[in-house]
């Protein structure tokens, strides 16, 4: 068994039975009383997000997750399907599943993550920056890079994103999965 000294961000436990993953944690210690371990955690076989304090040292119950690279095929009517390249195996996971679906495109290589005891996916996760062709987005101003100013740009999955005004269509831009922003552009 794990203690929670054991706990790290990203970690995947068991909680009253669901299943959630530790996006961040902390530990308070007073003088007066034993020391807390707090964790802010997000529902993975649900859409809840809850904050947990544990006494220092007090059991906690992680499940053992297996990561496998699958290749994005296609979205229909029973989820978003994966392909593992190596047995050509297809999984078919909800739209919840997935970690930023408005990003996903034909052919994107993400991370499924497998319950170990169930076999059955958990979660999809997109690498934390992928490169995407603006579609749409009105003309930039020559020169206009003085300043913070943001406009709204289509990009090739049909996702909105700000990006600086010199940015135009048809050209690549590199984009933040987990928070949704412009981080840079690319040359071809």
């Amino acid at each position: 068994m794990a203690s929670t000294s054991d706990i790290s961000r990203g970690l995947i436990i068991k909680v009253d039975g669901s299943l959630y993953k530790i996006i961040e944690f902390g530990e308070n210690k007073t003088a007066r009383s034993a020391a807390k371990v707090w964790a802010k955690l997000k529902g993975v076989d649900n859409n809840r997000s809850i904050e947990v304090t544990w006494n220092s040292g007090e059991t906690i119950y992680p499940v053992r997750v297996e990561r496998k690279e699958y290749q994005f095929l296609y979205k229909d009517d029973s989820g978003y399907n994966f392909m593992d390249n190596e047995s050509f195996e297809q999984v078919a996971v909800a739209e919840t599943m997935v970690d930023a679906p408005q990003f996903l495109k034909d052919g994107d290589v993400v991370s499924v993550l497998f319950n170990t005891e169930t076999e059955l996916p958990m979660t999809v996760e997109l690498p934390d920056k992928i490169v995407l062709k603006v579609t749409y987005s009105e003309p930039g101003m020559k020169g206009d890079t003085a300043t913070r100013t943001l406009k709204p740009a289509t990009v090739e999955t049909g996702a909105q994103v700000m990006v600086p005004l010199f940015v135009n269509e048809g050209e690549l831009i590199r984009v933040n999965t987990k928070t949704g922003e412009y981080v840079e552009r690319v040359k071809e």
